[in-house]
């Protein structure tokens, strides 16, 4: 098979699958896997390796070349590649063939006007896919890339030919030179499976050196292009997907609406809706008097009603106000108290200064004795007794009695003057009493 028999055969393979690729592209698929958006990249299949076949050629555009004419020659490789996310991959590449290059008679850049080289490079790049077209598909099934990256070239310069026709010796001519290359490409994948893809690209490779050419082109740098159609497999199991066709804007429209998370949701939504329930129960009170129903003993109660904890009414017998349970400004007359607390009411105050005054006239002494009613504990009930008898004897004192003419005692729940199964009774027992001496 000669050269041009190849490139024809090669032509119509890859225009083949090129319009495989491109039928396969046009299949939607809604099956998207159970990969979530956030689960990691162990949902994937990412390891893949790559076979190509193309075009090389020494002629570059956009730089300064070597040589002026276009000369094709064969170039093939081998990669393997290591998606890391929906759009960056790593990817190491074996590069080989030759490169030919020629210049129009009479016309030469560097004194030659046919050079051809072999080639072997390896490469380590970074790959970005930066576009799909499959906006309209809730898979991608063709993307667009752009690769760069840094490697070795291993060449040897086969032949060198002068404008004259003459094969010149030179120096580099049949050895093994190395050099650093930077490999800087752009391509197009299309899906031909989950698993498989085509793959067509073009590659420039920027030699860092001055040889490749058959001569020395300082300060030129050496450079080579690659055009190329491959194919490329995705190792894995197919109850994974590939990453790199994967759509996550299609993956989180399908987690977002899945059918047991929202089922999940709604069945939130009723436990929200029969805790509020709940509380609207608790809180409601149909007769308004600050008692929830459910705690209402005394269902009913007129508006503006005093009750007590259980909803009920609270009486207040005429004894147990301080305006009426002692005539105003009678000495030594009970005091009262709230319940829970040791402050004196404003009505004592002429009940205390009847009382200081008869202390300070007659020169006597007077015991203070405190209690309480039987709420809360014995100890606390004490307590509070014994705050009660030193409210009154502070009182008594800054009104000018001697400190000394008065005692206290607190007597707690004991000795009750009422019953204190009763609200009525209970606010009875909560007072001070005066012991004349």
């Amino acid at each position: 098979m000669n050269y041009s028999t190849l490139k024809k055969t090669a032509a119509l393979s890859f225009a083949s699958l090129l319009v495989a690729g491109m039928v396969s592209a046009q299949t939607d698929s809604t099956k998207t896997g159970s990969a979530k958006v956030f689960g990691g990249i162990g949902q994937y299949n990412t390891f893949s390796i790559g076979v190509s076949v193309g075009i090389t050629d020494g002629l570059v555009p956009f730089t300064i070349n070597t040589t002026n004419k276009f000369k094709a020659d064969l170039g093939y490789g081998v990669s393997l590649r290591q998606q890391l996310s929906h759009t960056f991959s790593l990817q190491l590449d074996y590069l080989g063939g030759k490169v030919h290059g020629i210049d129009e008679a009479g016309k030469p850049k560097f004194g030659l006007t046919e050079y051809k080289t072999s080639f072997n490079s390896g490469a380590l790049s970074a790959v970005f896919n930066i576009a799909s077209v499959s906006f309209l598909h809730r898979k991608n099934s063709v993307n667009f890339y752009t690769s760069a990256g840094l490697g070795l070239d291993l060449y040897k310069i086969k032949e060198n030919t002068t404008d004259a026709g003459v094969v010149t010796p030179y120096p580099m001519t049949n050895k093994t030179i190395k050099e650093l290359f930077a490999p800087v490409g752009a391509g197009v994948k299309f899906k031909l499976s989950d698993a498989l893809a085509l793959n067509l690209g073009y590659t420039i490779s920027f030699v860092q050196g001055y040889n490749f050419a058959g001569k020395n082109t300082y300060p030129t740098f050496s450079h080579y292009s690659y055009t190329y159609g491959g194919l490329e497999y995705t190792f894995g199991p197919k109850t994974k997907q590939n990453l790199e066709w994967v759509n996550p804007v299609a993956q989180m429209y399908d987690e977002l609406y899945d059918a047991a998370l929202r089922a999940e949701v709604e069945a939130l939504k009723g436990r929200v809706t029969n805790v509020e329930t709940a509380v609207n129960d608790l809180k409601k009170d149909s007769d308004g008097d600050g008692v929830a129903d459910q705690f209402d003993k005394c269902p009913g109660t007129a508006a503006g009603s005093v009750v007590d904890g259980s909803g009920c009414v609270i009486v207040f017998p005429k004894t147990a106000d301080t305006t009426t349970a002692a005539p105003v400004g009678v000495a030594y007359s009970n005091i009262q108290f709230e319940f829970d607390s040791s402050v004196l009411r404003t009505s004592s105050y002429p009940v205390l200064d009847a009382t200081s005054a008869d202390l300070r006239a007659s020169g006597k002494g007077v015991e203070v004795d405190g209690f309480a009613s039987s709420e809360g504990t014995a100890a606390h009930n004490l307590s509070l007794s014994k705050d009660r008898a030193n409210s009154v004897k502070t009182y008594l004192v800054n009104s000018g009695v001697d400190a000394k003419k008065v005692k206290i005692k607190g007597y707690g729940e004991t000795m009750p003057i009422a019953d204190n199964s009763t609200e009525e009774g209970r606010v009875l027992n909560r007072r001070v009493q005066f012991k004349q001496k």
